[in-house]
Parts: C-alpha cells; sequence; structure tokens
C-alpha cells in the first residue's frame, strides 16, 4: 500500500487531535518550506530520516522512444533522497 497525503493527513489528525483543516495546514506548511529550501538550491536534513538534496544532472546523450531519434538532453536539476543510517537499520531489521 502506498502512503498518501489523505493518510498523512488523518494520522495528523488522529495522534495530534488536530482539526482536519489544521492537519492540512501542518503538512502543507511542512512541504511548502521543504519545496522551497529545494528551489533555492539548498540541502534539506531531517535528522533520523534522511537528507534531500538538489544534484545537477550533466548534458547527456539520450533517446527519443516515440521516433528513436538520438538527441542531447540539456542540463537540469533533480532532487534526490538519501535517508538516514538509522532509518536504514529501522527498514532492515527483522
Amino acid at each position: 500500500m502506498t502512503l498518501t497525503k489523505a493518510n498523512i493527513v488523518e494520522t495528523i489528525r488522529v495522534e495530534n487531535g488536530f482539526s482536519r483543516n489544521q492537519s492540512v495546514e501542518t503538512l502543507e506548511t511542512l512541504l511548502e518550506i521543504i519545496k522551497r529550501t529545494l528551489e533555492s538550491g539548498e540541502d534539506v536534513l531531517l535528522s533520523g530520516f534522511g537528507k534531500f538534496c538538489v544534484r545537477l544532472k550533466k548534458e547527456r546523450k539520450g533517446r527519443n522512444p516515440a521516433t528513436g531519434e538520438d538527441m542531447m538532453l540539456k542540463p537540469r536539476k533533480v532532487a534526490t533522497f538519501r535517508c538516514s543510517s538509522k532509518l536504514r537499520d529501522q527498514i532492515n531489521a527483522e
């Protein structure tokens, strides 16, 4: 099962006793802070969870899947996530 924003909002509501609107606002605020920080090129470090980083991908060869034609892909920025060792250990614990 995939965790959705609606699931997270409901969990925030139940565990903290917030109203649904307060839960939505809390989650949206957190996500907006993360987006703004990544847009500015800074990393987001959440201790015990992981780190969101912005990386620059260089220009590279690619292929148009519709035509099979070779092309050069422009350089671009991508967001990456690296989980913390604590989270990795929890995931791998039996």
